[in-house]
This record gives C-alpha cells, sequence and structure tokens, in this order.
C-alpha cells in the first residue's frame, strides 16, 4: 500500500476513514439522502445503517490496501464531522496509470469552495505520491456544479457517453473529462 497521508487544507482534514468514523459516514449519509439522491445509484434502506458504513470503511481500507482504490473523507478542522468524500476508484496500474474520480459535498457545503480546496489537496496527492498520470471524471450534463468544478480543476472533456451510468433508477448520459499530470 501507497502511504496515504493526512492532507490538510485550510479548512478540512483529508483521509481515508478508519472504523471509529462510522457514525460520522452514516450521519453523512442520512443528513445529505436527498441533496445526493439525483446524482447517485438508488440506494436501499440498508445503505443506511452504521453497520453499512462500517463495511463501506473497511472495504475502502482493503482496496486502499490492494492499491485499487483510495476513497478519501473530508472532515471539518478539528475532524468532528465528515463534510465531503471523494474517492479515487479503478485504480489501473502499468502503462496506464490511471484512475476514476468520484466525489460528494454536504448540501451544507455547497457554493463555498470546500470541495475545490480538497480536490486540488487529493488531486496533488494522486498525481504526486500515488504516482498516477491520468484521473478521469466524470458527469451528467445537467450537473453544472461539476462541470464548472472540473474546469476550475483543470479537468479537459474528452467525449461524451450515451446510457453511461444508471443514476436514481435510469439510465444516464455523462461528459467525459480528464485531467492528465503535467511535469512542470
Amino acid at each position: 500500500m501507497r502511504a496515504v497521508p493526512v492532507l490538510r487544507t485550510a479548512r478540512t482534514r483529508i483521509r481515508l476513514a478508519q472504523a471509529s468514523d462510522a457514525s460520522k459516514l452514516l450521519h453523512f449519509r442520512v443528513d445529505n439522502a436527498a441533496h445526493f439522491a439525483p446524482w447517485e445509484p438508488l440506494r436501499d434502506v440498508g445503505y443506511y445503517t452504521l453497520e453499512h458504513a462500517a463495511r463501506t470503511i473497511e472495504q475502502g481500507r482493503e482496496a486502499a490496501q490492494s492499491d485499487r482504490g483510495y476513497p478519501f473523507v473530508v472532515l471539518d478542522a478539528d475532524e468532528a464531522a465528515i463534510i465531503a468524500s471523494f474517492t479515487f476508484s479503478g485504480v489501473m496500474r502499468g502503462p496506464f496509470q490511471a484512475c476514476f474520480l468520484g466525489y460528494g459535498l454536504a448540501a451544507g457545503g455547497q457554493g463555498s469552495g470546500l470541495m475545490q480546496e480538497a480536490l486540488q489537496a487529493g488531486l496533488g496527492w494522486a498525481f504526486g505520491q500515488a504516482g498516477l498520470h491520468r484521473v478521469m471524471a466524470n458527469y451528467m450534463p445537467r450537473n453544472e456544479r461539476s462541470a464548472r468544478l472540473l474546469e476550475r480543476l483543470g479537468f479537459e472533456r474528452e467525449g461524451y457517453a450515451r446510457d453511461y451510468l444508471q443514476i436514481a433508477g435510469c439510465w444516464e448520459d455523462h461528459v467525459l473529462t480528464a485531467k492528465i499530470h503535467s511535469a512542470d
């Protein structure tokens, strides 16, 4: 496993979740269920349990251990609550050195720049210590906030995929973007 430090920004602490974070993760999920619903797959009631949150954390740590994915939680500065999350998933090594990025910000943090702040730190780690060359992020065309965020972070549009993912019970088109590590 690659070293996964605690990343710090002016307003956040970013790290892999620990078993002791299960209740924080559950609160994040429950408090933002309606906010995330239009952008995520359908969730069954089991998703909103402490057991599922604990299992998610355990599986995330196993993914990091095997260099398959890195699910980060973004906590407020005193680490009292999870305010966002992002995951570098589907890590592919060899000649590709790439992954996918997914993220979500609590409803109360919208428009504050917190997600950009957290992702800048995360991308610094991904292109630095994690040694990735390409990070891909895809968004639904109507998700204008994600489009603007990814553009500000330097992601470039690479394509358009019809019926790409099943979101909220419907097949949704997605805009395909990527950010490439630059050596400068």
